[in-house]
């Protein structure tokens, strides 16, 4: 019950963030703070106290009593002042595929000029954090990872910036809420179908003739394959109940290799297809060569690199 009042209190305060791009300075006004539960022992210490002084008139139970509890709001005061003023801001999100978490990274400014001790930063409703120190007029870096499921575009959740330092009796919290999202591609298929024969720049098909000049593809290890054909990098890597992959070699073609959705099987869905597509990018890219993307209502020209790599998985992404 308390726990699911405590998340009902989060989730009103939350709705009083608004979304913004960053840098989000921390204001006084909207760090809250509130006793630990050793903070809540060491208040019924202090009572305990008092009423042992007061019942035997003791000035030196009085003394030590009121310098304790003088500790107890110089401690309040320094929890909430380690937030104050305290600035955030996202750094480029590295865009991932389904199934990897997604990396985003948090930068921490601290403009004044006294260090910062032990912040901590989660999501909204994770148990684990991570803390940082961050020295007068310095920043630092941390990352918080968030799990990947579909692809496309995966918001950041709420932030939770919070500190108890000094002494841990009190907690001081607030919420970030920075408007940056992790482009998520789709998960690429198994190795093993290779990508249509079809090459050249006018996107009529070509023979492959069997040779060793370029690279074409992978495919599951089958009996009778020479074994310095096996993708023994990749084997590496893979499960040990997963057939090896082998590579596959042509002749090499003037053209350009085009990766079409009609060229996929009819019975497939549609995630299923774009699978097939972020696999043969990647095929194509490793093996250097020029690839176009045909998908329905879209065209990517021929190309190559890490931005042509990039705009192609991006477009299967936002499908």
């Amino acid at each position: 019950m308390i726990r699911a009042l405590r998340r009902r209190l989060q989730d009103w305060i939350a709705t009083r963030t608004p979304r913004v791009p960053g840098p989000w300075l921390i204001d006084r006004r909207r760090v809250y703070i509130v006793p630990t539960r050793y903070g809540y022992g060491y208040g019924l210490l202090l009572l305990t106290m008092l009423l042992g002084a007061m019942n035997y008139s003791n000035s030196m139970a009085f003394a030590l009593t009121f310098l304790l509890a003088g500790i107890g709001l110089l401690a309040m005061h320094y929890t909430h002042g380690n937030l104050v003023n305290l600035s955030v801001a996202a750094g480029a999100v590295t865009p991932v595929f389904a199934g990897d978490p997604a990396q985003y990274p948090l930068r921490i400014v601290n403009d004044s000029d006294r260090p910062r001790y032990a912040i901590a930063m989660r999501w909204q409703h994770a148990p684990a954090h991570t803390l940082v120190d961050v020295a007068a007029g310095d920043a630092a870096m941390i990352e918080l990872s968030q799990p990947s499921q579909r692809r496309g575009w995966l918001p950041a959740t709420r932030i939770a910036v919070s500190t108890e330092f000094p002494l841990g009796l009190f907690h001081a919290w607030t919420w970030v809420e920075l408007d940056v999202a992790a482009l998520v591609y789709p998960q690429p298929a198994a190795p093993g179908f290779t990508a249509p024969s079809g090459g050249r720049d006018d996107g009529q098909p070509g023979a492959d003739r069997p040779g060793s000049e370029e690279f074409v593809g992978l495919r599951s290890y089958q009996p009778g394959d020479p074994l310095r054909a096996i993708d023994w990098k990749r084997m590496a890597r893979l499960h040990p109940l997963q057939a090896p992959q082998v590579k596959q070699f042509g002749e090499a073609r003037a053209g350009s290799l085009w990766l079409d959705w009609h060229s996929l099987p009819t019975a497939w869905s549609t995630e299923q297809r774009l699978s097939q597509l972020a696999r043969w990018i990647l095929d194509a890219e490793a093996s250097g060569r020029s690839y176009g993307l045909r998908l329905p209502r879209l065209v990517r020209d021929p190309g190559r690199g890490d931005g042509h790599r990039h705009a192609c998985l991006a477009a299967l992404a936002l499908f």
